[in-house]
């Protein structure tokens, strides 16, 4: 691997010891940290290194700065994606942008579209709420917290910017600690290609790291993968933990990998935080976990060409259930496939389950998929003997995407993936689940037969385009609830409940 900077040199690339109250940029670094130049405490800006062997877009100029201080131009890297031909199946990559930045207080970004136009900007998520002042074809906003954002110009799905705006790294590792494998501003490439982690270890990569591997994480425990750096150009998955207990990912991103992004077996006790990754080619799941218990997923941003965060048991060598998993504070773009999906793979020999999963806090920015029975933003599609239950989803805002459906909960037999019919879906409770858009095609909620049912789902104000879909209101008394999403509900089914806010309310005290 390359020799890296030495710690002090590192930290004065990366901007990290930018504080409030500093006039201009740090002396001698091209790209540093924009400390506060108006003396409001708490208001920086940390810069990061330029990426090495990591190509540029020139789509937009984007530039931040503290409020009120000097403006600092951010690099903008190239981001892959997938475009599905239906008709032929090919899959032609398409260019996007990223950039990065760390801050802290309150910061005002500049972003301009080169190729001009900009009649039209929207920050996405819708959720966030962020209006931003345009002149031509230049948008400014202000942040005061960190986000995970997408600058979109009239509407363009591929050509726009990814904007991910980090809160400032604490506790950053220490170089030459023997506990941790660190990685300063430049590129490294394993001489095998394969960074295989031990236990007890921190592998940081800074600002400016870029690291072509694959990271391998078997049977260790107690280790972390963090930093502002970036996995690039896997040749294979580029993370794969299986076997670990207590291991965290945080604060990384993943750019081009050769199939999934992470992948997790048959392991306890992770946390995946403030993840970004981007794929373009085929089976670049976002997140798969198989076989594993207690994780959390949290405020990641995860644009695939595939899954974003899929859940599944028994696959290959991989056995157990999977259960108490938990996914929040999560973007998540799928421009192949779902972005949540739940249950296709499993154990037909032996059972397994999936139970005790919570979905929250979660805006979907996109859904494209043109298989029919294969659709779903959020998506049941469960085969191999698996029972999924006790499933919550709480928060979790649809926006309008380009093809497919908005729920697909299926108990299924399909040859293509499944050796056996799932077992069943028991006891979904979905709450504030918002979809506004026009795009979706029909829903479903289909039991395969009489012994492999789909039973006890309730939606809680449930709003389509505004609108509450509810059993006691809003609709024609010889409507069914489900025709207003509109889905379809097979004989299958049962105990199925559309419910406002106040009767779930009534029906708790009761």
């Amino acid at each position: 691997m390359n020799t890296p900077l030495s710690r002090r040199t590192t930290l004065q690339a990366a901007g990290v010891i930018a504080a409030a109250g500093l006039a201009g940029s740090i002396a001698g670094t091209a790209q540093a940290a924009a400390a506060d130049e108006t003396g409001t405490t708490g208001d920086s800006v940390v810069i990061h290194p330029t990426l090495p062997k990591v190509p540029v877009n020139n789509s937009f100029t984007v530039r931040v700065r503290p409020a009120g201080g000097s403006w600092h131009r951010l690099d903008v890297y190239l981001a892959k994606l997938a475009l599905i031909d239906p008709v032929t199946g090919s899959n032609r990559a398409q260019n996007s942008s990223w950039a990065a930045f760390d801050f802290s207080g309150t910061v005002e970004v500049e972003v301009t579209y080169n190729p001009g136009g900009g009649e039209k900007v929207r920050i996405r998520p819708d959720s966030y709420g962020i209006k931003p002042e345009v002149l031509g074809s230049t948008a400014r906003f202000t942040l005061d917290r960190p986000r995970n954002l997408v600058v979109q110009i009239d509407d363009k799905i591929f050509d726009c910017l990814h904007l991910f705006a980090n809160p400032i790294e604490q506790d950053v590792p220490t170089e030459g600690d023997k506990k941790v494998m660190y990685f300063g501003p430049g590129f490294h490439t394993p001489t095998d290609g394969v960074l295989k982690v031990p236990s007890n270890t921190t592998v940081y990569l800074a600002p400016g790291a870029v690291v072509q591997a694959h990271v391998n994480i078997e049977g260790v425990e107690n280790s972390r993968i963090i930093g502002r750096g970036v996995l690039y150009n896997s040749t294979s998955g580029a993370m794969f933990i299986r076997k670990c207990e207590n291991v965290t990912i945080d604060g990384i991103t993943i750019l081009n990998p050769r199939y999934e992004n992470v992948r997790v077996a048959e392991s306890r006790n992770l946390t995946i935080r403030n993840l970004r990754a981007f794929s373009h080619q085929g089976w670049g799941d976002g997140i798969q976990l198989y076989c594993s218990e207690n994780v959390t997923i949290d405020g990641c941003f995860l644009r695939t060409s595939d899954d974003c965060v899929a859940l599944y048991t028994h696959r290959w060598d991989f056995y157990g259930d999977t259960r108490n998993i938990t996914v929040r504070n999560c973007s998540l773009w799928a421009d192949v496939a779902h972005p949540i999906n739940i249950g296709v793979h499993g154990n037909s020999e032996n059972p397994e389950m999936l139970e005790n999963l919570r979905y929250e806090n979660i805006d979907i920015l996109d859904h494209r998929e043109p298989q029919v029975t294969y659709q779903g933003a959020i998506a049941f599609m469960v085969g191999d003997s698996n029972l999924v239950r006790d499933v919550k989803f709480d928060n979790i805002r649809v926006e309008d995407f380009r093809w497919g459906q908005l729920i697909h909960m299926r108990v299924e037999y399909n040859p293509k993936y499944n050796t056996s019919a799932g077992r069943g879906i028991e006891n979904v409770y979905i709450k504030d689940l918002s979809y506004n858009g026009k795009n979706a095609d029909l829903s479903m909620i289909v039991g395969l037969d009489k012994e492999h049912v789909v039973k006890d789902v309730t939606f809680e104000n449930l709003r389509v385009n505004g609108r509450v879909i509810a059993d006691s209101t809003g609709k024609p008394r010889w409507y069914l609830a489900s025709d207003g999403v509109p889905m379809f509900v097979n004989e299958h089914v049962t105990n199925l409940k559309f419910l406002t806010t106040a009767e779930a309310a009534a029906a708790a005290a009761s």
